[in-house]
């Protein structure tokens, strides 16, 4: 038995939440629907813009594979994070989240970078728009893996949005291998259409010879594998990973389990803030599958996780919610 669930590895951020219109989003020059990454002089510029709508932002600590970890945890499975945060507070936030969720984590770096922020601008149709400052992120590096905690894992879940950062990337591919010379399962999200789509060389050094599982949206399914059809994009993706799920929007999802191909159907809410559906999805699956679960639950699970986190503000349930959740799909143990 390994004493983690999933060793996860990303970027540490503190989410600043603003609803916007599509008229707003097109003034500030936002790419609607992907993740930009930005200095710090373009995000004072945004937040200078929005300056008279920021007394009604929410605030909360996100990161891809930070948001899909906590959710494992709650969920039940105890998870190790590696991620980097800087001594200031919202890094004191951050490490705050992840003890609060009983996940352990690589302790904070000392920096001249502040922790990382990403801003997300939603649109009443509830999709996000994202313009990532990395900071302090942006220095994670080999050095911060724990690999006694990594091979003391059931699965190693690495965020594709590493691919941006020269040490990150080190880092992520570093782990990839620790993990497959244990014989420890890798999973990979892709995170982002626009990171597939600028990043694919970095991505080729995360995939090698290829992952045990591999989590992405249609529109990232589709770049990935060059293909403009989701049958042809789930039959060149058996080239990358043994095992993936691509996730549809309104359509649900599609898991294949190494051996079958499985329809997941949607789990239909009225949607307010789509921001960490992906990253719920991918942790209520997580969680599923190191419980024992076949990928059809683990697919059904994961689509009612992450309808309930869409249908509410922010990228996280309250931390009562994950129980609540875990127990009426599952019942109570």
């Amino acid at each position: 038995m390994k004493r983690f669930k999933v060793y996860g590895l990303g970027a540490a951020l503190v989410d600043t939440e603003i609803s916007v219109d599509d008229a707003l989003l097109a003034e500030l020059g936002v790419e609607k629907g992907l993740m930009t990454l930005v200095d710090g002089n373009r995000r004072g510029a945004l937040l200078r813009a929005l300056d008279g709508r920021l007394v009604e932002a929410h605030h909360a600590s996100g990161g891809s594979a930070g948001n899909s970890v906590i959710a494992t945890a709650l969920f039940g499975g105890e998870c190790y994070m590696t991620c980097c945060v800087a001594d200031d507070a919202d890094g004191r936030i951050y490490v705050s989240d992840l003890r609060d969720a009983g996940v352990s984590f690589s302790p904070p770096v000392k920096t001249d970078e502040p922790t990382g922020k990403c801003l997300v601008l939603v649109t009443p149709d509830a999709e996000r728009s994202m313009s990532t400052y990395l900071g302090a992120s942006e220095r994670l590096s080999i050095e911060q893996l724990n690999p006694e905690a990594l091979t003391n894992s059931e699965y190693v879940y690495i965020e594709g949005y590493l691919v941006s950062s020269e040490t990150g990337l080190a880092a992520a591919v570093r782990a990839r291998e620790i993990a497959q010379d244990a014989g420890i399962p890798v999973a990979l999200s892709f995170s982002d259409p626009g990171m597939v789509e600028l990043f694919p060389d970095q991505f080729r050094q995360i995939v090698g010879a290829g992952v045990d599982l591999v989590f992405a949206n249609e529109a990232e399914a589709m770049s990935w594998t060059g293909t403009t059809e989701l049958a042809d994009a789930i039959e060149a993706m058996k080239d990358t990973a043994k095992r993936f799920v691509i996730t549809c929007g309104e359509d649900g999802a599609v898991c294949f389990d190494g051996k079958q191909l499985h329809e997941i159907s949607v789990h239909s809410v009225d949607a307010l803030d789509s921001n960490g559906a992906g990253d719920m999805f991918a942790g209520a699956f997580l969680y599923a599958i190191t419980e024992g679960q076949d990928f059809p639950t683990a697919g059904r699970f994961a689509s009612l996780a992450a309808g309930t986190v869409v249908s509410q503000w922010g990228p996280r349930l309250a931390p009562e919610q994950y129980g609540t959740l875990r127990d009426s799909f599952f019942g109570k143990s």
